[in-house]
């Protein structure tokens, strides 16, 4: 018979070997230092967990009903030596974890950068870390490579013993990072910025997924993370380079998009400023960006001129940045942008030469503000209508 009980576990062991225990033995320092804390942890708290439930089986057994030896002292109520126990023990193991949790909590902060690569091995001076802009999308994972001018849908890479600094943020709701051989998950919401630092130890494929349920693509959330070594990663950016296309703001729109089981994209050349426009949520042309609102209202708002400066949305993310039910969505129209800032002005050498005389230029007299720095702008010819008053009133001195 037992050998039959043999038997009928044989499937549950092939079940058991199949489980993958990424956490309990990871290929980066971060995610090694955080299994450490999590063992020491467990080991603390069984310290008392062990002793209780044998002491549990051991009373029920030795008091039971048909032990007559058993010694019976109803009056009983008050033991030093017990109280001292009973009270030390768990004081004990809650100091050690507080002081664990203390040093865990600063020295494995995610805003902090990585000082090693492994144990005992210091980051190198000259070492500059691989900066990666990840955004969470529905439902897909987008990476940035703005050293490189090149981005990634569902694929992320990296050398091995280089430091990453990641900064992420998400397009809609919010979502978690994760790659288990890497370092602790990280949550990814939209209009904000957090960050991870983290170092792969080891060559290899691992896996990365979303840890927060986000919407009916959420199971087809994940990404490949490769750990390479230098060559093998040079070889990759050549790759991307050479077989992307041209991640522009209207691209970003199109895959900002609701989709699933989104296959592995690659991009050549991403717009530099692509990341701080999803992260203060004006991708869409004309839209100002939370900074800028941000920066106005810190100085007191646009007053009632500002009351009907919101026009709809062309792109409303499916009424997600409308109302709570839906509505129709609307947006703070952006005074002036980048573009248009650098179509009205003139250029910083044109303006460094400036004399007290009426100007004889062919735009409008500059304003100064104190202890703002000359700003580079693209000359360009001003409207007659403009140019008469200015050259009837004087130049800033």
């Amino acid at each position: 018979m037992s050998r039959f009980r043999v038997l009928a576990l044989l499937p549950l062991m092939a079940f058991l070997s199949g489980c993958n225990f990424t956490v309990l033995h990871p290929a980066g320092d971060v995610a090694w230092q955080q299994r450490d804390l999590v063992i020491i942890s467990t080991v603390l708290m069984l310290v008392i967990i062990i002793p209780v439930m044998a002491l549990t089986v051991l009373f029920a057994w030795r008091y039971r009903q048909s032990n007559t030896e058993a010694r019976y002292e109803p009056e009983w109520h008050h033991s030093t030596h017990l109280e001292l126990v009973i009270w030390a023990a768990p004081l004990l193991i809650i100091i050690c974890l507080g002081a664990l949790t203390w040093m865990g909590t600063h020295l494995l902060d995610p805003y902090r950068p990585i000082d090693r690569i492994a144990e005992d091995q210091p980051v190198p001076a000259n070492v500059q870390p691989l900066e990666v802009e990840v955004v969470a999308l529905d439902w897909k994972w987008l990476f940035i490579y703005p050293q490189y001018g090149i981005a990634s849908v569902n694929e992320l890479a990296a050398p091995v013993d280089r430091p990453i600094s990641f900064r992420i943020t998400a397009s809609s709701v919010m979502n978690s990072f994760y790659i288990p051989a890497l370092a602790g998950q990280i949550y990814a919401m939209p209009g904000m910025q957090t960050r991870l630092h983290a170092v792969i130890n080891g060559a290899g494929t691992y896996r990365g997924f979303s840890a927060n349920y986000s919407g009916a693509g959420f199971s087809g959330m994940h990404f490949r993370f490769l750990g390479q070594s230098p060559a093998d990663f040079d070889t990759w950016l050549a790759s991307a380079k050479a077989g992307g296309g041209d991640l522009t703001r209207a691209a970003y729109l199109e895959l900002e998009k609701p989709s699933q089981n989104v296959p592995v994209t690659r991009y050549a050349h991403v717009d530099p400023a692509l990341f701080n426009a999803i992260l203060n949520l004006c991708v869409e042309p004309g839209k100002m960006c939370m900074s800028e609102m941000m920066a106005i209202d810190a100085k007191g708002g646009l007053g009632m001129a500002g009351i009907n400066n919101v026009l709809p949305l062309t792109y409303d993310k499916f009424a997600r940045r409308g109302t709570v039910f839906g509505g129709a969505a609307a947006m703070v129209v952006g005074i002036c942008s980048p573009e248009d800032l650098a179509a009205a002005g003139a250029s910083a050498e044109a303006l460094a030469p400036r004399q007290s005389a009426p100007r004889q230029g062919t735009g409008p007299a500059r304003i100064l503000g104190a202890g703002l720095p000359v700003p580079s702008f693209t000359p360009i010819s001003a409207p007659a209508d403009l140019l008469a008053p200015a050259a009837r009133r004087p130049s800033n001195s």
